[in-house]
C-alpha cells in the first residue's frame, strides 16, 4: 500500500476505530500510540551488484504501558490527524510504500507491510504481514524463481553471487 492510499483509506473511514492485526488473530492493543513516522530512503546494492532506490513511509506503533487497561482504540480520524500534522513538518512521499514498525513481548520488532484491509460499520482493520527476504539477483546467482528458500545454498563463493 502506498502512503497516498493509506491517507485516502483513513479519510474514508474517519469515524471508525483503527485496529492493526500484526499476526493472524492477534491485534495491537488499544493502548497503542503512533510514536514516529519515518520518511525512509533505501539506496541499495544487491548480491548481483544491481543498484536499487526507493522510498518508504514507516509508521511506528507503540503500546503504552501507562494505558495498558485502555479499551477504546484510536479512531482513523485521530491517526489521519497525526499523519497530516507530521506531513506539514516533513512531507511524506505519496508514492512511497507504507510499512508499520511494531513489537511486543511476544513479537519481535519488525517492519510489516499492509497485506489487506477489512472494515465494518465500527472498525477499520489494517492487516499486516511480515515480508520474507528474497534474492533480487536470482538470474545472476543461478537461482530458479521457484526455489527461494534454498537461495543461501546456491550463493557460494565464486558463483558470481554474494
Amino acid at each position: 500500500m502506498q502512503t497516498k492510499e493509506l491517507l485516502e483509506t483513513l479519510k474514508s473511514h474517519q469515524n471508525k476505530s483503527l485496529l492493526f492485526e500484526y499476526r493472524q488473530g492477534e491485534f495491537v492493543k488499544a493502548n497503542y500510540h503512533i510514536t514516529e513516522i519515518k520518511n525512509t530512503i533505501v539506496d541499495a546494492v544487491d548480491c548481483g551488484a544491481n543498484t536499487d532506490y526507493w522510498k518508504e513511509t514507516v509508521i511506528q506503533l507503540y503500546e503504552s504501558p501507562v494505558e495498558k487497561d485502555k479499551k477504546e482504540f484510536m479512531t482513523a480520524r485521530k491517526a489521519l490527524s497525526i499523519l497530516n500534522r507530521v506531513d506539514k513538518i516533513k512531507p511524506m512521499a505519496r508514492e512511497a510504500e507504507v510499512k508499520f514498525e511494531y513489537s511486543n513481548d511476544n513479537f519481535h520488532t519488525a517492519q510489516l507491510f499492509v497485506n489487506d484491509l477489512l472494515w465494518n460499520a465500527n472498525e477499520l482493520v489494517i492487516k499486516l504481514a511480515v515480508e520474507k527476504t528474497d534474492c533480487k539477483a536470482k538470474e545472476t546467482c543461478g537461482i530458479p524463481e521457484e526455489v527461494v528458500s534454498d537461495a543461501a545454498v546456491s550463493c557460494v563463493p565464486g558463483s558470481g553471487c554474494c
